[in-house]
């Protein structure tokens, strides 16, 4: 495992402790270039992943008039999964025909009792017109039951704000807590939108590593070597995207109470809460150490329980002060959810968890397949997910090795080989901060997932030094 520790002022550099967000071309942080993966920078240029092929790019101008899009926003990475999703589904358009495990998408469809909720809204012309900023009353109050019956978490309605999915939940709550410069520790592998929403927010997203060998847990003792005097939230995410990695009810107890020792606030992204398997246990953090609730702020939301991606459900649960902020942001930003997919997010989240549990079994059995067949593969080392539905193997031993006349030197490449070759679509580990892996989701039919990890055995037992 790896603790990235970094001095005030550092340079791109080839070593690993390099960091996003700093740069050799100009002293200071600068924000990092748009980019779909981030690749190491050299003086005067950087690299971007686009489209699964590596391209050189020069620097913006500088002067305010001459740009033409902010830094702020020009610094946004596009999201790589959805990127490798779009990318597998124009080449599908095209007629060829490509597999993709990029997108974190269940392959089920709404249950019907949910669909039917919104078809009974679409008839109300009460929900025709704006509604609270924070989310309907109803909604709220439901989510509140919920989250008692699901976690043992205790909260009121009016610690809860309905927001357009998980994204706006994430960035909202980091607005509503951090100041330029505040520091947010993020164990890492991470999924790609949390760095940018720190960004987005002025915060300063800090890498704490794990790799294979923990299980892609980070331990306490990395937290404490990564925390500065500027260190204000901790991210803590179990069941993990894009590893699986479920952490133990002693762990999360570990490292809720090094939060609250140093004062800290917690970010805790409970969306996977209900996929977990084998032996594996959900933990709710503020449940584990209620001593946190005051500074603990939890994200979730209907679109993987419930297979619900697009409908645009999340919510944050926090403290009311906070709440009543990121409400206030809300009201500006966007105004209230769609009243449509709030009813129906109202039946998702009233309703039993039958298919929840239906889903469940699948993900199950697609979890165990997967991590057979890509160990099956020499040079690939592939942990077992505990939650969630992503399989995170090393494919370190194969960079280097020659593969169909290639000779692919980090995963970004070893994924447009990939998608070249054998026509599979995969993300790479830079997108998650952490080269030499790949990402699959295994949300996707069985038949494909066969079809798509035999592909790559095939292509990869070619791969010779």
């Amino acid at each position: 495992m790896t603790v990235r520790k970094r001095p005030r002022e550092e340079g791109w550099c080839s070593g690993p402790a390099v960091r996003p967000g700093r740069s050799a071309a100009v002293p200071g942080p600068v924000p990092p270039v748009a980019a779909a993966v981030r690749e190491t920078r050299v003086p005067g240029t950087f690299r971007v992943w686009d489209d699964a092929l590596m391209t050189a790019a020069t620097p913006p101008a500088q002067s305010p008039t001459d740009r033409r899009v902010s830094a702020r926003i020009g610094s946004i990475s596009e999201s790589a999964t959805l990127a490798v999703d779009a990318k597998a589904k124009a080449l599908k358009a095209a007629g060829r025909p490509v597999i993709g495990f990029g997108a974190g998408e269940p392959d089920f469809p709404t249950p019907d009792y949910i669909v039917e909720a919104a078809v009974e809204a679409c008839r109300n012309p009460k929900f025709h017109r704006y509604t609270p900023a924070g989310g309907l009353p109803e909604l709220k109050a439901a989510i509140a039951a919920k989250t008692l019956r699901d976690s043992g978490y205790e909260i009121d309605a009016s610690q809860v704000l309905v927001t357009n999915g998980g994204k706006q939940a994430i960035y909202e709550a980091f607005a509503a807590i951090l100041d330029p410069g505040d520091e947010v520790i993020v164990p890492a592998p991470y999924w790609t939108t949390y760095p940018e929403s720190i960004r987005l927010a002025g915060g300063v997203p800090v890498d704490v590593v794990a790799d294979e060998t923990t299980g892609y847990r980070v331990s306490v003792e990395q937290l404490e070597a990564a925390r500065t005097p500027n260190t204000k939230v901790l991210l803590f995410v179990s069941p993990s995207n894009p590893t699986g990695a479920v952490y133990t009810r002693a762990q999360v107890e570990e490292i809720g109470r090094w939060a609250a020792e140093h004062g800290l606030w917690v970010l805790t992204d409970e969306i996977y809460e209900h996929l977990v398997y084998g032996d594996a246990e959900f933990s709710s953090l503020p449940v584990v150490v209620p001593e946190l609730r005051d500074k603990c702020i939890v994200v979730n939301g209907v679109a993987k329980t419930y297979a619900m991606t697009g409908w645009r459900v999340g919510w944050i649960i926090g403290p009311k002060d906070v709440v009543k902020a990121a409400t206030n942001l809300q009201s500006h930003a966007t105004s209230n959810v769609s009243n449509v997919a709030q009813m129906a997010a109202l039946a998702a989240v009233s309703g039993d968890l039958t298919a929840v549990e239906e889903m469940k079994v699948a993900f199950d059995r697609r979890r165990r397949t997967v991590v057979r067949m890509l160990n099956e593969i020499e040079g690939v080392l592939c942990p077992e997910p505990e939650g969630a539905f992503y399989a995170y193997p090393s494919v370190k031993a194969l960079l280097g090795k020659e593969i169909r006349g290639k000779r692919p030197a980090t995963s970004v490449e070893l994924a447009a080989l990939i998608l070249d070759e054998a026509e599979v679509a995969v993300v790479p580990g830079e997108a998650f901060g952490t080269p030499g892996y790949l990402r699959l989701s295994y949300a996707l039919g069985d038949e494909d997932l066969v079809e798509g990890v035999s592909r790559i055995q095939k292509l990869l037992a070619e791969a010779k030094a």
